[in-house]
């Protein structure tokens, strides 16, 4: 896994796509190909109201990613310094090998470019200290950019509190 992660808070997310649009902007890919995406659940029903839920999507930089095996030319590649998987441009001759092994559809064909492209976490904006563009402009928060330790400590966090909550409420 990446050192770095995005993590995204159900509750907080409208499904407004901004995610989705800042990261099409930020990469210029043409239509049909989303290095993120927001996923929609539902309808369910809560409280006698139809509500929908939205999940975040987008690479998990895998310890060993299946797509960087399955590359013949090398294009495709694990940064070792931080484990951020990406594509090399100008190796990449567009024959969809990743795009084959990848269990979770991540690289996506470029029709434009004739290449294959994927959530690289936008690392030259890591390697500028700033967030990804997907979290960067998310217009409710619900995408934070962390460390992998930083986003388990926060869900052990939040778990304690909702523990001790219950714990409250029932007397």
């Amino acid at each position: 896994m990446s050192k770095y992660y995005v993590s995204h808070d159900v509750s907080r997310c409208i499904g407004c796509r901004a995610c989705e649009a800042h990261c099409k902007v930020k990469n210029d890919t043409p239509a049909g190909s989303n290095y993120c995406k927001i996923m929609t659940v539902g309808p369910r029903v809560s409280r006698g109201i139809p509500r929908f839920d939205f999940v975040y999507l987008a690479c998990f930089h895998c310890e060993k990613p299946w797509c960087v095996d399955a590359c013949p030319t090398g294009a495709m590649q694990r940064r070792d310094k931080d484990g951020i998987v990406f594509v090399n441009d100008d190796l990449c001759v567009g024959c969809k090998a990743c795009i084959t092994a990848c269990p979770w559809g991540v690289p996506q064909w470029n029709s434009a470019t004739g290449k294959v492209g994927k959530c690289n976490l936008c690392m030259d904006r890591i390697d500028q200290g700033l967030a990804p563009a997907c979290v960067s402009k998310c217009v409710t928060d619900a995408l934070t950019f962390t460390t992998a330790g930083e986003v388990s400590e926060a869900r052990r966090q939040q778990f304690a509190e909702q523990l001790l909550s219950k714990q409250e409420q029932q007397g």
